[in-house]
C-alpha cells in the first residue's frame, strides 16, 4: 500500500495530509441550543479518541457552542456551516479550527471573499464537503444524475471559488451512500488534486449497514493510499463513529493506538460463554481507555483456538467452564470463575 501524498493543513493541533497520520473525526447530534449536551457529549467523542470533531452552526448565535466545545476540549473544533456566510464569520470569531462549507452556497461573490479572508487572517482551513443527494443545479443538469463525474466537477467548482481570492488552505470531500460511485469519485478527484482529502460514506445507515458500507468505501480507498482524514457516519452515537474509524485503519494495516480483538465465529465444540466474554473484555478495555497495540484472540476452543491465533500477543480458548490462557503462543495456564477479570488482569501485564 503506497500513500498518495497531498498537501499539509493544520487543523488546530492536528495537521494532515503529508506523511501524517490519518485523524479519525466524528460530528456531534446534539441539538445545537443544548450547549451543555453538547459540551458532554464533546467530551465523551475526545474520550473515545477522536481527532477532530465537528458540530453545526446554523446562525451566527449558535456559534456560542464552538467557543463552548473549545474551552472543554483539546481537540479541534470544525463549524459545520450551510447557506449563512454570517454564522461562518461567527464561528471563526468564536475560535473554530476549521469551516466546512460550500461557497457556492452562501451567495455572491462578495460573501465567498468575505470567509475566505477571514479564515486566512487566522490560519484556519476550509473543507469543501460535496455530497452527491445535493450537486449544484447546474452540474446536475449537465450530467443528468450524480455520476462521479458530476461529483468531482462540483468539487473542483468550489476549489476554484476560494482559489480566486488566494485561498488555498483546503480540505475535499466527495462522499455518497453509494460506494462505488463515491469510491470512483474520490479515484478521480485524487488524481486531479494535491488537496488533502477527508474520506466517508454519507448516510451509511445503522450499524450494520453502515459499518458495511464505510468499511468497504473508506477501508478500499486507504488500501489504494486515498485519504488524509475520515469520518465513519453512523445512525448512532458519535462515539461508536471513532472506534469504527480506528477499526477499519487497524483493519487496512496502519498502526493505531489500542487492540485489536479477533474472535473465532464459534461452533458446536465451544463450552464455555465466549460471545459474551468477547463482548465484556472489549467493553472492560474500551471503559478503561487501554491504547497498548495489542492483538488480542478470544477463541472458541482449545481444539483449534491456540493454533488459530498463534500470531496473537495474548488469548484464550474456551474448555468446559475454563479457558485456556496463551501467551504469544505459549501455553500459560487455565482460568476458571472470573474469566473475564483475570483475563482483563493478564492483558495489564504485557
Amino acid at each position: 500500500m503506497t500513500r498518495k501524498v497531498k498537501r499539509t493543513v493544520r487543523i488546530g493541533n492536528i495537521t494532515i495530509g503529508g506523511n501524517n497520520p490519518i485523524a479519525v473525526q466524528t460530528m456531534l447530534n446534539i441539538p445545537v441550543e443544548d450547549i451543555a449536551g453538547n459540551v458532554a457529549q464533546a467530551r465523551r467523542v475526545a474520550a473515545a479518541g477522536c481527532q477532530i470533531v465537528r458540530v453545526t452552526v446554523p446562525t451566527p448565535a449558535d456559534a456560542a457552542v464552538v467557543s463552548a466545545i473549545k474551552e472543554a476540549v483539546e481537540i479541534p473544533v470544525v463549524a459545520d456551516i450551510h447557506f449563512d456566510y454570517k454564522a461562518a464569520l461567527a464561528a471563526i470569531d468564536a475560535g473554530a479550527d476549521k469551516i466546512r462549507i460550500n461557497p457556492g452556497n452562501i451567495g455572491d461573490d462578495d460573501r465567498v471573499k468575505a470567509v475566505a479572508d477571514a479564515c486566512n487572517a487566522k490560519n484556519i482551513p476550509i473543507r469543501i464537503g460535496v455530497n452527491g443527494g445535493s450537486l449544484e443545479k447546474h452540474i446536475l443538469a449537465k450530467y443528468g444524475a450524480p455520476v462521479p463525474e458530476a461529483m468531482v466537477e462540483s468539487a473542483l467548482y468550489h476549489v476554484r471559488l476560494l482559489e480566486k481570492h488566494d485561498f488555498t488552505n483546503i480540505v475535499i470531500s466527495i462522499k455518497s451512500s453509494n460506494v462505488p460511485r463515491m469510491m470512483a469519485a474520490y479515484r478521480m478527484l485524487s488524481a486531479q488534486t494535491d488537496y488533502p482529502l477527508h474520506v466517508g460514506v454519507t448516510e451509511a445507515g445503522g450499524n450494520r449497514m453502515g459499518l458495511i458500507k464505510s468499511g468497504m468505501g473508506i477501508g478500499g480507498l486507504l488500501l489504494e493510499g486515498i485519504g488524509d482524514t475520515l469520518r465513519v457516519s453512523l445512525t448512532d452515537e458519535p462515539e461508536n463513529e471513532v472506534y469504527a474509524g480506528y477499526d477499519i485503519l487497524r483493519a487496512v494495516g496502519y498502526a493505531v493506538a489500542g487492540p485489536e480483538i479477533i474472535s473465532c465465529p464459534t461452533c458446536g465444540r465451544t463450552q464455555y460463554p465466549m460471545m459474551e466474554i468477547a463482548k465484556q473484555v472489549e467493553d472492560r478495555l474500551r471503559a478503561d481507555g487501554f491504547k497498548k497495540p495489542l492483538k488480542i484472540a478470544i477463541m472458541g476452543c482449545i481444539v483449534n483456538g491456540p493454533g488459530e491465533a498463534s500470531d496473537a500477543d495474548i488469548g484464550i480458548a474456551g474448555g468446559k467452564d475454563c479457558a485456556l490462557l496463551f501467551v504469544r503462543g505459549e501455553k500459560v495456564r487455565m482460568l476458571r470463575g472470573d474469566i473475564v477479570g483475570q483475563f482483563v488482569e493478564e492483558i495489564y501485564k504485557l
